[in-house]
């Protein structure tokens, strides 16, 4: 019995490692790896680079009609970088101003229904995997395997404190916590495509769980579902 491509939607909080499981289970299957999140940032940059009001649906849509987001492999990393108009953002991307503002952004329909309509294109073929916060519930509802992932609090903030310090040695622990119960509130409550669990989804609370050891609960999750579906 072999397995065939499918679509891995992984959802979650912010600071869980769902970029980092998914980067690590697409280069072991050979599958492509989309960050619908690194996508939504980099909407966010561009807005705040041209000073575009959130609220004003018509200078939104103006907005997105300029905005045309692609990844390209990076054989340096192993993993794909974004490009926003052909520019390499993957850095700029990650600034606090960006992290502050990209939920309000994500929730705005207009961006939602852009980013959505690129991310179910990039799904068309299978062979991917795709983290964000409503791939298996609104972009792709009928993924093979869904994983929600959780971690607690204090240690998702720890995670992203350590990644973010690298770069700004001058963010402290408590602007951290806030950002993300900020993102948690907005990204649970907003009306487009609230994060929630999808019914069919598999919960993994990574915790106390080594890089290695979720991947080798999910790759054990995927050959699973691959299987069955060759049999069904």
């Amino acid at each position: 019995m072999s397995a065939h491509k499918i679509i891995i939607a992984i959802d979650g909080y912010s600071s869980c490692g769902k970029s980092t499981l998914a980067k690590e289970l697409a280069a072991r299957l050979g599958y492509n790896y989309i960050d619908s999140g690194a996508m939504y940032r980099a909407i966010t940059l561009y807005f705040l680079r041209h000073h575009i009001d959130f609220n004003d649906s018509a200078k939104v849509m103006e907005a997105i009609a300029n905005i045309t987001i692609t990844f390209a492999f990076n054989e340096k990393t192993q993993s794909s970088d974004i490009h926003l108009n052909d520019e390499d953002v993957a850095l700029y991307i990650r600034d606090m101003i960006v992290s502050e503002k990209v939920s309000q952004v994500a929730a705005i329909r207009e961006v939602r229904s852009f980013a959505v309509a690129q991310q179910k294109r990039m799904g068309r073929k299978k062979g991917i995997v795709m983290d964000g916060r409503d791939i298996g519930t609104a972009v792709f509802p009928t993924a093979e395997l869904k994983i929600f992932m959780t971690a607690d609090p204090e240690v998702r903030v720890m995670r992203r404190f350590k990644e973010m310090y690298a770069t700004n040695p001058n963010i402290t622990i408590d602007e951290v916590r806030h950002n993300l119960e900020l993102r948690d509130y907005i990204d649970s409550t907003r009306e487009e495509s609230p994060l929630h669990q999808a019914k069919d989804a598999i919960l993994l609370n990574n915790s106390s769980l080594t890089r290695q050891e979720q991947l080798d609960i999910v790759l054990e999750w995927t050959k699973d579902r691959a299987t069955t579906k060759v049999a069904g």
